[in-house]
């Protein structure tokens, strides 16, 4: 993250209330617990600033932080199928998408990262074009391999 970048988030930790409540989210590990109602919120922030870093640096996410980013996805969608609609009488926001590479797509599938590209090309797996490649809708990508319909 480039510096300003750093101080805008330590700025937005300064300005925010310290929130006696905030240890219930912290495990003795130090992991910390999400809840599902801010899931969503996270997440897009999440996707915000590695997009942001991969496109700087060119870096890639470790399989890790995607599976915590898939979880935060789980977790979002749920929330969003159980939450009833805001004040307004429209429905809350809808998770983002979690999208894969055709390189992660293929390591998935144990196929080349060519045949991932003919799906994505293909339809038979929802995908979108962002420049010269390919993402992969995560979800749909998983109901291809079970064999439904996504």
């Amino acid at each position: 993250m480039n510096s300003s970048g750093q101080l805008a988030s330590r700025q937005l930790l300064v300005a925010a209330s310290p929130d006696p409540d905030t240890a219930r989210y912290l495990a003795p590990d130090g992991s910390v617990t999400i809840p599902p109602g801010v899931a969503g919120e996270v997440l897009r922030a999440l996707i915000r600033d590695l997009t942001a870093r991969v496109r700087t640096d060119g870096g890639e996410v470790s399989p890790t932080v995607r599976r915590v980013l898939y979880a935060l996805h789980e977790a979002a969608q749920n929330t969003a199928a159980h939450a009833p609609s805001s004040a307004h009488g429209t429905p809350d926001t809808p998770p983002a998408t979690v999208e894969l590479t055709t390189h992660e797509a293929a390591q998935l599938l144990g196929c080349s990262t060519e045949y991932a590209r003919r799906l994505a090309r293909t339809g038979r797996v929802l995908a979108r074009r962002a420049g010269p490649a390919w993402l992969i809708n995560n979800a749909s990508l998983d109901a291809y391999r079970k064999g439904t319909a996504a």
